[in-house]
C-alpha cells in the first residue's frame, strides 16, 4: 500500500448532489457526498437498498439519465472533472480510465455474441489492434482471471458459463484497457457463498498485481471486513460515516452503523446453543438495541410431519433425431430426510445441487421419478388433483424474489384473500378480516391492503408472501431462499418474523439456503447437498462444530467473517465450476453410504 498522504487521489468526489425529477420537482437521493479514493486502495461504500450507494457510483460514470437526473458538485478522475466533459469524451473515460462491474452479469453481456467476440470488441474499442492481438490478449485476460480452458472457452455464449465464471468475464472486460480505478457495484451479492470468495480473493490478487484503485459498493458488512481498507456508510441519501475500515468496526458512532453491524450473521455465534436464536435489531436512529431471545419450544419428535425417502427427481433431455432421450439431469438423486413439527431442516448447498428442486417436488411443482414423500402419511406423489389440491393447505412455499410471487396488477388484500377464497375457506367478508389479520402478523399494517405490490420495499413485500403463506394454516412452509435477496438488517428482522410466528403457531420449516450464518441461526437440523444429493446431515451444532464432508468445509471456509483482521486473507479456494448434473441415457447412480458419525449425525461415506 502507497503513502497515501504523498500521492494524489485517482479519484476525489466533492459535495456530490444526484436529484431525480419526480412529479415535476427535483428530488435528492444523494446529499452532499464527498471522499477520496487512492492509488492501489479499496474503499467500500456500505448500506441498504436506497441509501444511494448504486447512484452514487453511477453519478460518477456518468451513467444517469440525463432528462431526468441533475449531478452537482465535482468529480475529479485523475485531476479531471467529469461533470465538465461532453459525451464523446466521456465514452472514451469509461471502460478505459475507470470500469466498472454490476450485480448481475447477465443483464450486461449480450446473449447472442459470444464471450470472446465481446472482451475483443472492449479491447479494440480503447486501442488500435489486428484481430489476432485482440484473440491474444482476450485469451490472456481470461487466464488473469483464473477461467480454466480459456482457449476453448472464447466461442462459448454466456448461458454456457455459470454465475461465478460470468462474474469473472465481466471483471475479465473490465481489465481490458488497464483502468485505474474499478467500480464494483454488489458483484457478491447474486452468487453463492463459495463462488463469492473465489471473486472477492480474485480482486484482492487484481489489485495487487496491477495496482488498482476499487471503490466497493455493498450492503454486506463480511465483504467489507475482507476487502476494504477505509470505509464509508450511506444511509437515506447521506454519509454518515467514514473511516478506517478496522475503526468503523471496533469502534462506530453512529447508530446506523452499529445497526448494520449487529444484523450481520456471525459463524459460530451459535456455539453451544439449543434452540435457534434471533438477531438483535438496532435502531438506526436512536441506538437501542433489542435482546437477541432463543425460540425455546422444543420439537416435537413423536412422529415426523413429512417424510422423504429415495427422492430421485430428474429432467430429460431431448435432441438428436426424432427427439431422441439425450439423457437428463439428475437434480435430486436418492434423498431421504424427516421433517418433525416445530423444526426447521435447513437444506443448503451451491446453486444447482438441487436444493430447490427439493422444495418443488415436496410441494409437487416439480414430478418425482420415484421415491416417496408423505405429509401426515399421506402419500404425495400418488395423489390426485383434488387430493393435491387439498394438501396445499397444509403446505406452503415461499420464494426467494417476492416481487416476482405477486401479481403487480393486484391488490395486497386481493393477493392475500385469493387463496382463501379459492380452497372456500369463508365469504370474503371472512377473507378480509383474515388478510388484515395476517397483516398484523408480520408487522405490517392492515390499512395498507389497497397498496400495490410495487408500493412496497422488498422487505415489505417478502413480508406479505410470509403472510400469504400462512393463509391457509398450513403446518410446513418451505422457505426457498426467502431472505437472501434481501438488505442485512432487513433479513435480520424477516428471520425473526420466521422465528416468532415458528413459536406461536408450532409451524415446520424446510428452510433453503446458501447462507451459512443464517442457517446457523435458525436451524434445528441441516442437510448439506452436492449434485444433488445429501453429503451431510444432523443437529446444527454437529454440523457447524464438527463438520465432516470435504464439502461442508469448503462450504464453511468460504463464508465471510465480518473481521477486518482478515484483510488480507486468502481463502484458496479451488477456482473449479460446480461439476454438471448432466448424466447420459442409460445411467445408473453408484449407491451411496452413510456413517453415522454422533447421534442423529450422518455423513455420506466417499
Amino acid at each position: 500500500m502507497p503513502d497515501i498522504n504523498a500521492v494524489q487521489p485517482v479519484l476525489s468526489v466533492r459535495n456530490l448532489t444526484t436529484s431525480f425529477l419526480s412529479n415535476g420537482d427535483w428530488k435528492d437521493v444523494v446529499r452532499d457526498m464527498s471522499f477520496d479514493v487512492m492509488p492501489g486502495e479499496t474503499v467500500a461504500i456500505v448500506g441498504e437498498s436506497g441509501s444511494g450507494k448504486s447512484v452514487t457510483s453511477l453519478s460518477i460514470m456518468r451513467l444517469l439519465a440525463r432528462t431526468s437526473s441533475r449531478i452537482d458538485g465535482s468529480i475529479l478522475l485523475n485531476g479531471k472533472d467529469l461533470l465538465n466533459l461532453d459525451e464523446e469524451a466521456m465514452r472514451k473515460v469509461r471502460g478505459n480510465d475507470v470500469a466498472m462491474i454490476f450485480q448481475e452479469p447477465m443483464t450486461s453481456l449480450n446473449p447472442v455474441f459470444t464471450i470472446g467476440r465481446q472482451i475483443s470488441e472492449a479491447l479494440t474499442c480503447h486501442r488500435p489492434m489486428s484481430a489476432a492481438e485482440a484473440r491474444a490478449e482476450t485469451i490472456r485476460l481470461l487466464e488473469k482471471v483464473r477461467i480454466p480452458n480459456a482457449v476453448q472457452r472464447l466461442k462459448e455464449y454466456p448461458h454456457q458459463f455459470s454465475g461465478g465464471m460470468r462474474q469473472r468475464v465481466m471483471i475479465a472486460m473490465a481489465l481490458a484497457s488497464k483502468p485505474k480505478l474499478l467500480i464494483a457495484d454488489e458483484p457478491t451479492t447474486a452468487l453463492d457463498v463459495t463462488i463469492q470468495g473465489q471473486i472477492l480473493d480474485l480482486i484482492k490478487t487484481l489489485q495487487e498485481e496491477d495496482g488498482m484503485s476499487v471503490l466497493f459498493i455493498t450492503h454486506d458488512m463480511g465483504v467489507v471486513a475482507e476487502i476494504a481498507d477505509r470505509t464509508i456508510v450511506m444511509y437515506r441519501g447521506e454519509a454518515v460515516e467514514s473511516g478506517d475500515t478496522a475503526d468503523i468496526f471496533h469502534r462506530g458512532q453512529h447508530p446506523y452503523t452499529r445497526a448494520l453491524l449487529s444484523a450481520v450473521p456471525k459463524l459460530g455465534s451459535m456455539t453451544n446453543e439449543k434452540y435457534p436464536r434471533r438477531f438483535p435489531i438496532v435502531d438506526p436512529v436512536t441506538g437501542l438495541s433489542s435482546e437477541p431471545t432463543a425460540l425455546e419450544r422444543p420439537v416435537e419428535v413423536d412422529h415426523p410431519v413429512l417424510q422423504v425417502k429415495n427422492l430421485v427427481t430428474r429432467y430429460p433431455l431431448a435432441g438428436g433425431f426424432f427427439g431422441r432421450n439425450n439423457g437428463a439431469v439428475h437434480a435430486v438423486e436418492n434423498v431421504s430426510f424427516d421433517l418433525f413439527q416445530g423444526e426447521t431442516l435447513s437444506l443448503v448447498g451451491e446453486s444447482g445441487c438441487g436444493k430447490s428442486t427439493i422444495g418443488r417436488s415436496i410441494t409437487r411443482l416439480a414430478t418425482p421419478k420415484s421415491g416417496s414423500i408423505e405429509m401426515d402419511g399421506r402419500d404425495v406423489i400418488s395423489m390426485s388433483r383434488p387430493d393435491l389440491r387439498e394438501l396445499r393447505k397444509s403446505i406452503q412455499m415461499i420464494f426467494q424474489d417476492p416481487f416476482a410471487s405477486l401479481n403487480p396488477r393486484a391488490t395486497i388484500g386481493e393477493a392475500l384473500m385469493e387463496p382463501f377464497l379459492a380452497h372456500k375457506r369463508g365469504t370474503r367478508q371472512q377473507a378480509r378480516e383474515k388478510a388484515a389479520h395476517l397483516l398484523a402478523e408480520v408487522g405490517l399494517s392492515p390499512d395498507m391492503l389497497k397498496r400495490y405490490p410495487h408500493e412496497f420495499s422488498g422487505g415489505q413485500r417478502q413480508r406479505i408472501c410470509i403472510a400469504r403463506a400462512l393463509t391457509l394454516d398450513p403446518k410446513v412452509i418451505v422457505a426457498d431462499e426467502s431472505v437472501s435477496a434481501l438488505d442485512v438488517s432487513i433479513k435480520a428482522q424477516v428471520v425473526n418474523l420466521l422465528l416468532d410466528l415458528q413459536e406461536r403457531l408450532n409451524l415446520s420449516y424446510l428452510f433453503i439456503s446458501h447462507d451459512m450464518a443464517v442457517v446457523e441461526r435458525v436451524s434445528h437440523r441441516v442437510a448439506v447437498m452436492y449434485l444433488g444429493e445429501i453429503v451431510e446431515i444432523g443437529p446444527r451444532e454437529a454440523i457447524f462444530a464438527n463438520p465432516q464432508h470435504a464439502y461442508t468445509k469448503k462450504l464453511m471456509a468460504a463464508v465471510p467473517v465480518p473481521d477486518p483482521a482478515r484483510r488480507n486473507m486468502r481463502r484458496k479456494i479451488a477456482n473449479d465450476e460446480l461439476k454438471s448434473p448432466v448424466r447420459p441415457a442409460g445411467f445408473v447412480p453408484p449407491t451411496r453410504n452413510y456413517t453415522s458419525v454422533g447421534e442423529g449425525h450422518y455423513v455420506q461415506a466417499s
